[in-house]
């Protein structure tokens, strides 16, 4: 059964240990995502299908918006992994230039002795539920030893780079507001691009050239983290989240959560730590 061990979060990003026995939807992230195994059985990532290995000498980095997926290859003892999920303004402010400031180099990451050593760190004190000053900045260390990693290393491998170029058409920025602003309405994707002005065929396609995914994609992204935020930063009931994000029921939003996550909304709760 896939579960959480220890979810933290904290003034950059947040960091967890999960339990994975079954594989994954594609999904995607506003943040930079690295993945490391820690534990149990190697496993792998497919990012824009390319498959990463995940093993005690290999990681993976994500970048912000790349679509992927985890896939399982133990149904029974699962794998377990360390992640971490960066916020966009960490990397404007590690990137060297505007080319690499949203993006890692390549996806493969190398369990390197300071990757390695740093990783064991983080991973000691999120099982241990240590509050301690210091917990920012082994993960600020974890994440830029990936980060430089992937810029100095380079391989035939692809990439999978994403530039970050703004949204030009004022038509997407107007789809995208009001994905934000109706969150939790009853509507559909083809609602959207009237309202915008376009038709089914040229909105999925504008809107995947500006933006880098899909609209669909891009919506179940504001939902999960709308949805993690209020798990993680309020008491309200699971099913009144559900409910506020426009799914029918609690099932359906817990089916939905866990297809995404791989666990439970209410266990991601219970496993969270919150930084005050």
């Amino acid at each position: 059964m896939s579960t959480a061990l220890s979810v933290y979060h904290g003034r950059f990003g947040r960091a967890a240990i999960y339990r994975l026995d079954k594989s994954l939807a594609t999904h995607a992230h506003r943040e930079g995502h690295i993945i490391l195994l820690i534990g149990a059985s190697d496993s792998a990532l497919t990012i824009s299908d390319h498959t990463y290995a995940l093993t005690g000498s290999h990681g993976v980095a994500v970048n912000p918006w790349q679509p992927h997926n985890f896939i399982a290859a133990d149904p029974v003892n699962g794998s377990v992994l360390l992640v971490l999920y960066i916020k966009p303004l960490w990397f404007l402010e590690a990137g060297r230039s505007a080319d690499n400031a949203l993006r890692f180099g390549r996806n493969s990451i190398e369990i390197t002795s300071a990757v390695g050593r740093l990783a064991q760190r983080v991973t000691s004190m999120l099982l241990d539920d240590e509050s301690s000053s210091l917990f920012d900045g082994y993960l600020y260390e974890l994440t830029r030893e990936c980060f430089d990693q992937s810029w100095q290393w380079k391989s035939d491998e692809p990439t999978n780079r994403m530039t970050w170029s703004g949204i030009s058409d004022f038509r997407i920025r107007n789809s995208l507001r009001l994905m934000r602003d109706r969150i939790g309405d009853e509507f559909v994707l083809d609602d959207i691009a009237r309202e915008s002005g376009l038709s089914r065929p040229h909105f999925y396609k504008l809107f995947h050239q500006n933006v880098g995914v899909t609209p669909n994609t891009y919506l179940n992204t504001l939902k999960m983290e709308t949805s993690l935020d209020r798990l993680t930063m309020s008491s309200d009931p699971v099913t009144t989240i559900g409910l506020d994000l426009g799914f029918s029921s609690q099932a359906s939003f817990t089916r939905f959560f866990s297809t995404n996550v791989g666990i439970p909304p209410s266990d991601y709760r219970r496993a969270t730590m919150v930084l005050q």
